[in-house]
């Protein structure tokens, strides 16, 4: 009788066959990389960029707003090196005062002396009366020239620490204001426009720290601060408007008697290889 049947022999890959498998699966990975990886990478640099122009339209639109609000004749712009600086005085609110001969004295402003008590024939709106406060400025008629510049602190607006009062009158468009210790404006506006001021605000753009900072509540000063030790030392706080700021420029153009001042912002943002650059140009009615 013959031995055992042969049983049946088990055999695996060879070495020649795993190599080749690793190879050609090697060649499909990268040949799908080409359909998945560069769209991945697509969609991030798309998306950097849609948050990189999202940030900067933010930045502009809060500047825009600022400078849409400040007190006539107040920005100014300045550089140093790549430092680009813009000023302005914020206003509150604003109204028209009376002036000129009334029965009751007490209700007109008087140019001629230093004048604790006035009346509005236009109303201060976004206030909530009455209102005090020793912290914000009255000024008439700021031109921008010496003599009538609310930088110089003087003839034009309020003096700091000067308590500002307004009260309801007896008229629906009447404010009574009284200033302590009164106080005489220089020149009388021709549309007796009076603002009401909190101070100046500075942005301050710095390519080198990749910031946009904006800094308040520092005291006035007929020079430009331009630097951010210079306006910590007058007493600023900052907060910031934007970062990944990779260059930025601020013009003003003051206008004339047919045309509008303009402030042009240009903002750019850059961030892991993408870059935005937008422009924002603000016009201006410096008619004080």
């Amino acid at each position: 009788m013959r031995g055992r049947a042969q049983q049946g022999v088990q055999r695996g890959f060879t070495l020649v066959e795993l190599v080749v498998t690793i190879v050609v699966g090697s060649i499909a990975v990268a040949f799908m990389s080409l359909f998945i990886v560069q769209p991945l990478e697509g969609y991030t640099a798309q998306t950097r960029r849609a948050e990189l122009t999202h940030d900067a339209e933010d930045a502009l639109r809060f500047m825009g707003r600022d400078i849409a609000s400040a007190l006539p004749n107040s920005v100014r712009t300045t550089s140093s090196g790549s430092i680009q600086v813009l000023e302005l005085m914020a206003t509150l609110d604003g109204a028209r005062y009376v002036d000129g001969p009334l029965s009751n004295a007490a209700l007109s402003l008087d140019f001629t002396a230093a004048d604790g008590a006035f009346s509005t024939s236009v109303p201060f709106t976004q206030l909530t009366l009455p209102w005090s406060s020793t912290n914000a400025y009255l000024s008439i008629y700021n031109v921008g020239v010496p003599g009538a510049n609310a930088y110089q602190a003087a003839n034009v607006i309020t003096p700091a620490g000067t308590t500002i009062s307004i009260s309801a009158g007896s008229s629906i468009n009447q404010n009574l204001v009284t200033l302590s210790p009164a106080f005489q404006f220089a020149y009388p506006s021709p549309g007796k426009r009076v603002y009401l001021v909190s101070g100046p605000v500075t942005y301050l753009c710095n390519p080198s720290s990749g910031t946009l900072l904006r800094y308040s509540g520092y005291t006035i000063s007929y020079t430009q601060p331009v630097s951010a030790a210079a306006l910590t030392a007058a007493g600023a706080s900052s907060a910031q408007v934007a970062a990944d700021v990779a260059a930025c420029q601020f013009t003003y153009s003051s206008g004339t008697a047919q045309r509008n001042a303009l402030v042009t912002l240009t903002l750019q943002l850059s961030q892991s290889g993408e870059s935005v650059q937008l422009l924002h140009e603000v016009q201006l009615v410096n008619t004080p």
